[in-house]
């Protein structure tokens, strides 16, 4: 069993990852050198540089280090975190979040040249992925790209998505999910004209919500060392933190505020919803607004999924409470798999009822923005603009006894099928579903044991598709699932452009894609981080 010891920063300066100290001795986030895992034959390249030709609007540093910080009373914790320097640009570009382990919040513009110099300043290999723009292959967080400690890595491109909150974070080969964990995670606001002249809150009025949960010892040091189960059923923590604090309360005034919401956790998936019954308004999804707000009695919220919402809290007395909860929920997980983890340390079982953050009304103000009616005007994606009709590009969820696959594979660089092979500048048509027992020649208990739909192994996966972000067109889920379902079906929101999608058990999702631009590879995973350090994850080659 795995213990946390804590050590001095000159102790800890002191260490290499190269074996020469006993693990047990180190936290745990530190590496196992490169080359003493394996990278599956992906090659090593040297970091890219700036181009001259290039004339950046906005400059910024991007740091990668190892800090201790206070996150619960007494004791710091070790994190791993993202800082910035803005070095060109406007002074709003880069937002701290207060008294947190997050990466500050980015804030871009549509047309905007950006030039980004990742400097990599932990004691093992790294690479940042902007989870939601739509940027050229070379800068778009492939861990083939991933550099080393004291290197640095240019990042240019134009911001061409509509306005939206993208994410970034690490993206390294078998790391991710612990980098994450760490802390290395930060939200990025992409403003457009279109969205500034709705005048929707902004400043003060318009809060970051990243909500995570965390696992401490007794020495407040976050531990992360998944066992087999937690590699197969996700990594779960015992306490909620909100923007990096934990039982967070938000000060707010009896006005109308635009809470951007993003689930940074690496497995865990949240039901949001007012305690008081509240609905909640969306306002939009993680490829920006809708065409007009929807109403919901909770929203399901999955790793690396955001949510864009509007509250109201007019007319609440002065001293009065309203918590966000997560409430009860089930099908996401295997009964065997709940099972298994019954009896472990977890204090917050998946799908249970508990309190994320309170927001209490400490001013009372007379004015207030009104709810527009109408958000945005854009085009959403249907089944007549694809390229394939009648013949949608498969993506297969397979599930089994240590394995965790995507179109019947486990990820190795470039290894790609002929079902992964896009041409650029086509929309398509994607149906991602789980693998039935004896669909495609790989189901029922062969090729290791793996399990289709309906086995036990089934599980909800939130599926991440690189580049730009697409249009859900249609959900079905099997009639032996539907008891499930119906706990969660009522907060999907599928009228938006998304770039994570969770597809339950027995369940079957259409999408469209575009594929415009930018040729290479693009990665498509499980955003249970655990399982893309598993290996549930694959790439496009668009050619």
């Amino acid at each position: 069993m795995y213990t946390s010891k804590i050590q001095s920063r000159r102790r800890f300066l002191k260490q290499t990852a190269f074996g020469l100290l006993s693990f047990a001795s180190m936290p745990s986030w530190l590496p196992v050198a490169k080359g003493m895992e394996g990278m599956h034959g992906m090659p090593e390249l040297p970091p890219r540089k700036a181009s001259a030709n290039f004339k950046p609007d906005v400059e910024f540093e991007l740091l990668c280090q190892e800090v201790e910080i206070p996150v619960l009373a007494g004791q710091k914790t070790w994190v791993q975190k993202y800082s910035a320097k803005l070095l060109a640009g406007p002074e709003n570009t880069i937002a701290d979040i207060p008294n947190s382990f997050l990466g500050p919040v980015i804030r871009l513009q549509k047309g905007q040249k950006v030039r980004i110099h990742l400097r990599n300043l932990l004691s093992e290999d790294t690479i940042t992925h902007w989870h939601g723009l739509h940027v050229p292959a070379e800068v778009d967080g492939h861990p083939v790209y991933a550099i080393g400690k004291g290197q640095t890595f240019v990042y240019e491109f134009e911001i061409v998505n509509r306005a939206c909150m993208a994410i970034y974070h690490p993206h390294p080969h078998e790391a991710t999910a612990r980098q994450v964990y760490y802390g290395l995670a930060g939200g990025m606001i992409i403003n457009d004209e279109e969205e500034t002249a709705l005048e929707l809150p902004s400043g003060e009025y318009e809060l970051p919500v990243v909500i995570q949960d965390k696992l401490f010892d007794t020495k407040n040091q976050l531990i992360y060392f998944p066992n087999m189960h937690e590699n197969m059923f996700g990594f779960y923590g015992n306490r909620i933190l909100v923007n990096g604090q934990p039982e967070l309360q938000v000060d707010v005034a009896t006005r109308a505020y635009r809470l951007r919401f993003l689930n940074g956790s690496t497995a865990r998936i949240y039901k949001l919803a007012w305690d008081d019954g509240t609905p909640i308004t969306v306002l939009g999804v993680d490829g920006g607004l809708l065409s007009e707000p929807e109403n919901k009695p909770y929203v399901m919220l999955a790793p690396g999924e955001r949510v864009d919402v509007w509250m109201d809290f007019s007319g609440r007395a002065i001293g009065s409470e309203l918590v966000m909860r997560s409430l009860p929920f089930s099908g996401v997980l295997p009964r065997m798999g709940m099972g298994m983890m019954s009896g472990s340390h977890y204090g917050l079982p998946m799908g249970s009822d508990y309190a994320l953050f309170t927001a209490r009304i400490s001013k009372k103000v007379s004015d207030s923005p009104k709810l527009p009616a109408t958000l945005s005007k854009y085009k959403p994606y249907t089944a007549d603009d694809v390229n394939n009709p009648g013949k949608p590009v498969p993506i297969t969820i397979t599930e089994g006894h240590m394995q965790m696959l995507l179109n019947g594979r486990t990820y190795a660089y470039n290894d790609i099928q002929d079902r992964e092979r896009i041409p650029v500048n086509t929309i398509q048509l994607m149906e991602i579903s789980h693998e039935h027992a004896g669909g495609h020649g790989m189901g029922g208990m062969g090729m290791g044991g793996r399990m289709g739909m309906g086995g036990m192994m089934s599980m909800a996966h939130p599926i991440h598709l690189h580049g730009q972000q697409y249009q859900v067109i249609s959900r079905s889920v099997d009639s032996s699932r539907q008891s499930d379902y119906s706990t969660v079906n009522q907060g999907f929101i599928n009228s938006g452009l998304k770039d994570t999608v969770l597809v339950m058990p027995g369940e079957t999702v259409r999408i469209v894609k575009p594929f415009h631009d930018f040729k290479g590879l693009f990665m498509f995973h499980c955003h249970n981080l655990e399982h893309e350090d598993m290996g549930m994850m694959r790439e496009f080659l668009v050619v």
